[in-house]
């Protein structure tokens, strides 16, 4: 049996087919253009094979919510051309099987959610954040992803200003200095004027950065108290994550237990991006089970 997995980013769309042991058969990445093109490569894709289901873990925001006239559509996205794309309506017009629709964040979330568990670590709740040119973050509690009126936006809460920071305003369009706008990628070239690839791990602005990622670790550890939070995209690094780790004891200070730092906050233990990957092929298998 195929599952088909769809990752919907804002510059690419990652589709892979794979089976009931999540291993990716076929891999396939369409750049992001407009939905009617770029949906229309998706579909061509996927139809080529038999697959039972198909799970879409998109960029957002997205409306989830299955009573909701909009479900299935990405809605108040600033992705240009993209706000309001039924992409699973469309998807479901041309491929006839059943869809999850998620967060790509939710999707990389349970990925790394099912991996720990055919790990044997036991795990019953997971926190997923991805730090690149936005930040997202999903929760996985008992199997299940979180989620009620709408999606998580855990890029977007509000954080505590680092003490040499207070100059910089923020990038956040909507909040300015929420966690996005204060530690997504495109925060070095305007505190710096330089890609964040070429900022040495010595420079002070990594410091600035490991506390305000420390307090999204220290709200996801009090709030949701997961046995893992996981952090994945293009600014972290085992070295960043060290720091966290140094800021988020500090900030914590032993208030609540949690275990050995290096294994509670961590790098993504699905290789090369293939988190999201991973989750869609198992969640469209769950999707595929509740059905029988």
């Amino acid at each position: 049996m195929l599952f088909g997995s769809i990752e919907a980013g804002g510059t690419k769309f990652v589709c892979a087919v794979g089976n009931e042991d999540y291993q990716v058969k076929e891999r396939c990445v369409i750049p992001t253009t407009n939905p009617q093109e770029t949906i229309s490569r998706v579909i061509n894709y996927l139809k080529q094979f038999d697959v039972a289901a198909i799970s879409v873990a998109s960029f957002g925001p997205i409306e989830i919510k299955k009573t909701a006239p909009n479900y299935g559509y990405i809605t108040t996205t600033p992705k240009k051309g993209w706000a309001n794309t039924d992409i699973v309506g469309m998807i479901k017009a041309a491929i006839k099987v059943p869809i999850f629709f998620t967060t790509d964040v939710n999707g990389s979330a349970y990925g790394e959610y099912v991996m720990s568990r055919l790990s044997n670590e036991d795990i019953s709740a997971l926190v997923y954040y991805t730090i690149g040119t936005g930040v997202g973050g999903g929760a996985i509690i008992d199997g299940k992803v979180l989620g009620g009126i709408g999606h998580p936006e855990m890029g977007h809460v509000l954080v505590k200003r680092h003490p040499a920071d207070s100059n910089f305003s923020g990038i956040c369009p909507y909040h300015r200095d929420c966690l996005e706008g204060l530690v997504s990628g495109p925060t070095f070239a305007k505190r710096l004027g330089k890609k964040g690839e070429d900022v040495p791990l010595t420079d002070p602005v990594w410091a600035i950065l490991s506390y305000y990622v420390a307090q999204a670790a220290l709200q996801a550890t009090l709030i949701l108290r997961p046995d893992k939070i996981v952090f994945g995209g293009g600014v972290v690094s085992e070295l960043f994550l060290e720091k966290v780790r140094q800021e988020f004891a500090q900030l914590l200070n032993d208030y609540v237990q949690v275990p050995d730092l290096t294994q509670y906050i961590t790098m993504p233990a699905i290789a090369e991006n293939g988190s999201a990957t991973v989750g869609n092929f198992a969640l469209a298998k769950r999707l595929l089970r509740s059905f029988d």
